[in-house]
């Protein structure tokens, strides 16, 4: 077994999935023809319309690929099922690159002598910013 695919449901998939490409250094997965061809048939003619839009990792890693899949309901409470990101240098650059991109810190959180940012998406879906391995 292996994990093919980590969907986030949301209310507007296209912005999500900028915001998590530009967190991740990810790409959005092109529009080809096909592509275009199977949205038309479904009425959508815009990709910034796509109601699911794909992440790719880069090429050279076996991660799987994240979708963002809008739904009708609200999200309600905490999610479940959230990301922890490593900071790959400074801890604190990284928390104001990504509250740029539109992220908000929630609270920072310590324990067993670690810090950790807990944040929130654009849309409120939290996850998590660790410091760099030493």
């Amino acid at each position: 077994m292996r994990i093919d695919a980590i969907v986030f449901d949301c209310r507007d998939a296209a912005p999500l999935a900028r915001f998590w490409g530009a967190a991740l250094g990810w790409g959005v997965a092109p529009y080809d023809e096909a592509e275009l061809d199977r949205l038309a048939r479904k009425g959508v003619y815009d990709p910034e319309d796509d109601p699911s839009v794909m992440l790719e990792p880069p090429e050279d890693s076996d991660l799987p690929v994240i979708f963002f899949t809008e739904v009708s309901e609200d999200r309600a409470g905490k999610n479940r099922v959230h990301l922890d990101l490593a900071a790959d240098h400074d801890h604190e650059a990284e928390i104001e690159r990504l509250e740029a991109l539109g992220a908000r810190l929630r609270n920072w959180v310590e324990e067993d002598g670690q810090i950790w940012a807990v944040m929130h998406d654009p849309e409120g879906n939290e996850f998590c910013v660790m410091p760099p391995t030493r």
